[in-house]
Formats: C-alpha cells, sequence, structure tokens
C-alpha cells in the first residue's frame, strides 16, 4: 500500500493538467504494451490485446479485447481536470511596477488557499515553426514563476472575519518587475521554441508543491489535485494489474458539466465502445457495469455540522458509495448490493455518502454517461477534506482499498 501512495503522489505530481495526466497514462500504457488507436482510422482489434485511444490529448480511453459475452465490461469512470486559475488569453498587466499574467478560475475553485503559493505554468501552446507548419506541445515550466500575494491585515482589519474575494481584481498573480513584457516570446522561449509564432495557449497556474504523507503515523496524504487524478490513478492501476475485461475512461471539463467533444456528455466514450462491440453494443451495456469513481466529502472534524450525521464518511474507513434520491449520483440498490459483496468478500471497507438533505448535492459523470449509454451505474469515491483547494487530504488506505474492489468486482 505505502508503494502504491507514493507513485498515486508521484503521478499527480507529474500531472499539473490534464494534457500531464494523460501523457503520463499513455507512458504507463505503452509500457503495458497497450496498443494506441486512431478515431481517424478503421480498427481491426486482436483478441487478447489492449488498445487506448485518446481525444484532445487530455482524455482517454483505455480497455482490454475481447468483452465477456456473458459479463461485459467493468467500466472505470474518472475525470482527469480540477479547479485551478487558468490564464486568459491576451493576460499580461502591469500595476504598481509589477507585470500580473489576468487569470480566469476554472470550475468551482477555492480561492483563498492559493494566496501567497509558489505558482508554476503548465499546459499546451499551439505555434507555427520556423517552416510555417502549425504544431502542438504541452509545456511545465516546474520552476515557480508567479505569487497572488495577500494583502496584510493593516491594510485589511477584518480579514478574518468577513474578507470575500473578487475573481476579477483579488487574484492576479505577479511575475516580474517592470512595464512592458512580451509574452509570447516569453512562452515560446520557456517551451524551448526557437523561430516560431504563439498562435493560442491554454495554460494553467499550479502550486509547485509536491504531494506528502501528513501525520505523526503518516496515515494522510495531503496533494494537489486529488479529485480527481486519485481517481484516474485507481482505475489505471486496477486495468494494468486486472484479469477481468475492463475499460477506462478518464474524461475532461468534468468540473465545468462535460459538455464538450472530450467530457462524459460527449461522445467519445460511446464511439468508442460502439467500434468495440458493433452490433453486440446494446447487450454489452446490458452486461456491463458503470462505476463512476470521484471524490466524496468526507466528514470535518472542525464543521460536522456540514454532513449528514448517519451518512459522513472518515478518513481510512474504506471507500464511500454515493447515493442521492433525486439523481445527483446514478448508483441504485442493485449497484450498490453488487458492490458492498464484492467488498466484503474480500475484505475491504465501505461506507455511505449522503448530502444534507438543507446542503445542494454535487454531481459527477456517472449520471451523464449512465443517461447516455443506458448502462448500470454506481457511484463511489475515497472520502476527501479541502475538496476544491489548491492542495486536497485523503486517507493513505481508501485508495488502495478501491483498486482493490475494482479488481475482483467483475467476478461478482
Amino acid at each position: 500500500m505505502r508503494k502504491f501512495n507514493e507513485e498515486l503522489i508521484q503521478f499527480i505530481d507529474a500531472s499539473p493538467t490534464p494534457f500531464h495526466a494523460v501523457e503520463q497514462m499513455v507512458k504507463v500504457l505503452d509500457t503495458k504494451g497497450f496498443h494506441k488507436l486512431d478515431e481517424c482510422e478503421v480498427w481491426k482489434p486482436i483478441e487478447g490485446e489492449q488498445y487506448y485511444v485518446t481525444r484532445n490529448d487530455s482524455s482517454i480511453v483505455a480497455f482490454n479485447y475481447p468483452f465477456s459475452t456473458d459479463k461485459g465490461y467493468i467500466i472505470v469512470g474518472a475525470h482527469t481536470d480540477s479547479p485551478h486559475l487558468r490564464l486568459k488569453p491576451n493576460p499580461v498587466t502591469s500595476s504598481a511596477g509589477v507585470i500580473r499574467l489576468g487569470v480566469e478560475p476554472y470550475g468551482g475553485v477555492l480561492l483563498n488557499p492559493w494566496f501567497d503559493r509558489d505558482l508554476s505554468l503548465a499546459g499546451r501552446i499551439v505555434y507555427l515553426d520556423e517552416n510555417k507548419k502549425r504544431c502542438e506541445k504541452l509545456i511545465n515550466l516546474k520552476h515557480p514563476i508567479g505569487i497572488v500575494s495577500s494583502l496584510a491585515i493593516h491594510l485589511d482589519r477584518e480579514a478574518n472575519s468577513s474578507h470575500s474575494i473578487n475573481a476579477q481584481t483579488d487574484i492576479v498573480p505577479m511575475i516580474a518587475c517592470g512595464e512592458d513584457f512580451d509574452f509570447s516570446s516569453w512562452i515560446m522561449e520557456e517551451a524551448g521554441v526557437s523561430g516560431g509564432k504563439l498562435l493560442a495557449h491554454e495554460l494553467s497556474f499550479y502550486d509547485v508543491q509536491k504531494g506528502s504523507f501528513i501525520g505523526i503515523k503518516e496515515e494522510f496524504i495531503s496533494c494537489a489535485r486529488l479529485d480527481n487524478l486519485l481517481s484516474c490513478y485507481v482505475g489505471l492501476s486496477a486495468l494494468v494489474e486486472g484479469k477481468n475485461p475492463m475499460v477506462l475512461a478518464c474524461m475532461d471539463h468534468e468540473e465545468v458539466g462535460s459538455d464538450s467533444h472530450i467530457g462524459a456528455g460527449g461522445t467519445f466514450l460511446e464511439e468508442v465502445l460502439r467500434r468495440i462491440a458493433g452490433d453486440n453494443f446494446s447487450s454489452l451495456m446490458r452486461q456491463s457495469l458503470m462505476v463512476s469513481c470521484d471524490n466524496a466529502h468526507a466528514l470535518h472534524p472542525n464543521f460536522p455540522s456540514k454532513h449528514e450525521s448517519q451518512h459522513a464518511p472518515l478518513l481510512n474507513r474504506g471507500v464511500a458509495i454515493k447515493i442521492n434520491a433525486n439523481g445527483r449520483y446514478a448508483t441504485s440498490s442493485r449497484t450498490q448490493g453488487r458492490f458492498v459483496q464484492c467488498a466484503q468478500a474480500i475484505g475491504s471497507e465501505t461506507q455511505t455518502f449522503v448530502t444534507r438533505s438543507d446542503i445542494g448535492c454535487g454531481s459527477t459523470i456517472g449520471p451523464i454517461i449512465a443517461t447516455r449509454l443506458g448502462i448500470e451505474t454506481i457511484d463511489v469515491g475515497v472520502p476527501t477534506l479541502a475538496m476544491h483547494s489548491i492542495r486536497e487530504l485523503a486517507g493513505v488506505s481508501d485508495a488502495y482499498g478501491l483498486k482493490q474492489i475494482l479488481l475482483s468486482i467483475g467476478e461478482y
């Protein structure tokens, strides 16, 4: 379990954006003998082989072939994106003698923790090379280049009691002193591209502090983007180690609604499954199970009143099964029963998560994919604190326990 968690942290540290997360997953799949497929070509999968296909370099579907005609696939779903600060297209501004880069919050980002952090940039650039050919490149600067500095309490005596954050004016990372700054030339130089012309970019700030084990017995994992790269890595590990027919679908844009050609609301996963199954698509969906893996809100020790007391999962007490009467999660009694039976058979703990009836419930890719594919689905997640913060907290045993269930649930 320790080795698994160390590799989990290494995976997340190397994945500051969805592009980099998919890149890391591809490296693992290539090492394990998976073959890359191209959506523009005709597929002729071979029995006994394993494959993957990417879209936009930020979503990926991987599978072993063929599926079981008796049990179908276990489809593990997760998402590659996390709330963060995304660079605006024309980001450069200057104020008070410093150069700043304007950002736009992506998803439901918790803004307070972004102050006074060492920030770097990562993402994708599109440019013309010296021969006027359009090219793409992933970049990760790795070293800190920006910071959002807090206003001193002497200038805001109410900071600890009533301070609110204006996303337009208060969260603007500063990167240098001066008045003039050629962003395009600078980012091309940082990317190691000479003689080219920047056309577009998708760049995000992230905290350079690496993930770590926390606690006197190192019971906790503190890391950025646990929501939801933790689930991506759990699913990846189960796929490459498992014996049962499995599909891993890690989708971008969940944090902004999933409605895109690379999100769960798009056609990506469905098109892959239809190409695998052919005329057997409908029967495959009836025989398969979707396990939507996303993080669950753990009971917060400082704010217990924010939780439904009978359904508040604890850290290091097992994976949480997420249930909502109004369909915000896709779990049914049938899918829950199958999941719990498997967990009990292999000695893994489970918990249930239900939000308070007077607090709104979030959602996952589970209901979206269940609706699109007509597949029985269960929503589960590793209990997590500080969700959507720049650093989140989880227990060391829960992700490992989820992996063990995913390895075995095809037998139940």
